[in-house]
């Protein structure tokens, strides 16, 4: 379970002041699936990076597993937009780089390595490099390091934010399939796309911005298991065209505030 409690964070640069978020709250149930969406600057990433205990609310709590949150530690991982694999190592060597952060003795997190590369389709790539793979084989790379720790709490930042839509929707099938083997896994997916969100999560939380902020809490209401066939369907097309909506009013409103706050400096 995870609960955020009345969140908030401000930066502060060069003497100014950034509230990025404000009073965020919002729990997550043992082994669901969700989607965190909204404008870009609503504090998504600040939000996960928060749950991944890199950085610190400036008011509330985060609790996962009934435990505050002070810091990283081994119930989560986090797997980030730009795949952040080491260029000097080979495939199982990143693959197996949480486990061995987690001191298990080199034959054993080979061979959970090995089996974790398996199930994202790199059996066979164990020894390429990182520059002799695709951006989609990189992030399968990230995503097999990331399940090798077996985390109760999956922390995905963007994950296919880089990838070409073609590439990014095999890698949709691909982590549906993973999540519905895994289905035990908390997950929290942060995302730009209204589609990506309905076809992954249980559950979309819709953020606004200036300061960040939830909206609502959207149920998704297809049943499991799903696959990409579910992207044709009209319930599912209307779905995203509804969050489509709400999200394109809340950055019409942004606008709006952004204009009034020019033309108040200027008078």
């Amino acid at each position: 379970m995870i609960e955020v409690k009345s969140v908030s964070k401000i930066f502060t640069r060069n003497g100014k002041s950034f509230e990025a978020l404000r009073d965020v709250s919002f729990g997550v149930a043992t082994g669901r699936f969700i989607s965190l969406i909204g404008p870009s600057g609503c504090g998504k990433t600040t939000l996960l990076k928060m749950m991944a205990g890199l950085i610190e609310p400036t008011e509330g709590v985060i609790e996962i597993g009934g435990k505050e949150v002070t810091g990283s530690g081994p119930d989560r991982a986090l797997v980030f937009q730009n795949f952040v694999l080491l260029p000097w190592a080979d495939v199982l060597t990143n693959a197996a780089f949480g486990l061995e952060a987690r001191g298990i003795p080199k034959k054993e997190r080979a061979e959970i390595a090995r089996a974790h590369l398996d199930r994202v389709g790199l059996g066979g790539f164990e020894r390429h490099y990182p520059h002799e793979l695709s951006g989609g084989m990189q992030q399968r790379v990230g995503i097999a390091r990331a399940l090798a720790v077996d985390p109760d709490t999956l922390l995905m930042d963007e994950p296919f934010g880089s990838l070409d839509a073609i590439t990014r929707k095999v890698m949709q099938h691909d982590l549906l399939r993973l999540w519905q083997e895994t289905a035990t896994k908390t997950t929290v997916f942060v995302t730009h796309s209204m589609e990506e969100a309905a076809l992954l999560a249980d559950e979309v939380v819709v953020m606004d911005t200036r300061p960040g902020r939830v909206a609502q809490v959207v149920e998704v209401p297809f049943p499991r298991p799903r696959d990409q066939a579910l992207s044709d369907s009209p319930d599912y097309v209307q779905f995203t065209a509804e969050l489509s909506h709400n999200l394109e009013q809340m950055q019409r409103i942004d606008m709006a505030r952004s204009l009034d706050d020019e033309s108040n400096a200027d008078g």
